[in-house]
């Protein structure tokens, strides 16, 4: 059984014909994402810096059935042309740790983005506490709408880094 506590997660990744260098400043763009993504509505970095470890920054989201919401978010992993992490919520008990990676790929870029949830508070919290029976159903469906934000986020970072988008 799929288990909030337990820190589900999905990852998903893409080849970019482009090298690391080209492809590095859009991972590092906190609101390139809410081009491609039906929830992630963009951020505003809430320390100065941009994107530094410990950097801090307010990301702002939408789903249909949840409304309009915003979270603190701490850059918990940073090594410059390789690795852009953050965690959403407190650090320490997170609601959720966002991470890519890029490695260089022959004459190009391999992007691996990947999330895990829990198991600090979230959205979901409520639901699986009304509906405990369900829990595995509630997370599964929460991953699959991730996973679906985080292939449209790849390919539009594919695309904007090869110039086709």
């Amino acid at each position: 059984m799929v288990r909030y506590s337990e820190g589900p997660s999905v990852e998903v990744e893409v080849e970019v014909a482009a090298p690391p260098e080209d492809v590095w400043p859009l991972l590092c763009d906190i609101n390139l994402a809410s081009r491609f993504s039906e929830e992630f509505q963009g951020a505003e970095w809430t320390s100065d810096g941009g994107p530094v470890l410990g950097a801090t920054f307010r990301g702002n989201n939408r789903h249909p059935q949840v409304g309009e919401w915003s979270m603190p978010c701490t850059v918990t992993a940073f090594e410059p042309v390789s690795v852009f992490e953050w965690t959403v919520g407190d650090v320490a008990d997170k609601t959720a740790r966002w991470r890519f990676e890029l490695t260089a790929d022959g004459d190009g870029s391999r992007v691996r983005f990947a999330a895990e949830m829990g198991p600090g508070p979230s959205g979901l919290t409520p639901a699986i506490a009304a509906m405990p029976e369900r829990e595995e159903e509630i997370v599964g469906r929460r991953l699959r709408e991730w996973e679906d934000n985080m292939i449209a986020t790849v390919e539009g970072i594919r695309s904007s880094a090869e110039g086709t988008g």
